[in-house]
């Protein structure tokens, strides 16, 4: 069993990872393929040798494919500035991930306003009719 102050530093070190990840994205990297992207979490494995960095891209599939492209070529570089700036031994070997948690919700928002109208509509059709 896993003890809890172990989780808990993993929990940290995902945040400030993610906090980190954030910054460069958003203002250090200069490739073009980099559209807007936001770093929504970072999960640490438990040996703390690799992340998954789940990124949200605005855009269609299309720039989302090319936003995480640029990320894959920039893998080295990150690695090599969170080292620096997070004074750490070892940066973990990233792997990026495409968020669709944004886009599921919208989805689902979008699903259950028309179920809305729709039960609104038919509620005020079924009135006229009595």
């Amino acid at each position: 069993m896993e003890k809890r102050g172990l989780k808990h530093h993993r929990g940290r070190v995902g945040e400030a990872l993610r906090e980190e990840i954030e910054t460069l994205v958003e203002g250090e990297l200069a490739d073009p393929r980099i559209g807007l992207v936001s770093v929504t979490s970072v999960h640490v494995a438990d040996d703390g040798r690799s992340a998954e960095v789940w990124v949200n891209v605005e855009g269609d599939d299309v720039e989302a494919d090319r936003s995480l492209e640029g990320l894959e070529g920039a893998r080295e570089y990150i690695r090599h500035e969170l080292v620096e700036r997070l004074h750490i031994r070892r940066a973990p070997e990233l792997y990026f991930r495409l968020d669709r948690a944004e886009q599921a919700k919208a989805r689902v928002e979008e699903l259950l306003e028309r179920e809305k109208r729709r039960r609104k509509s038919r509620k005020e059709t079924s009135g006229d009719q009595v």
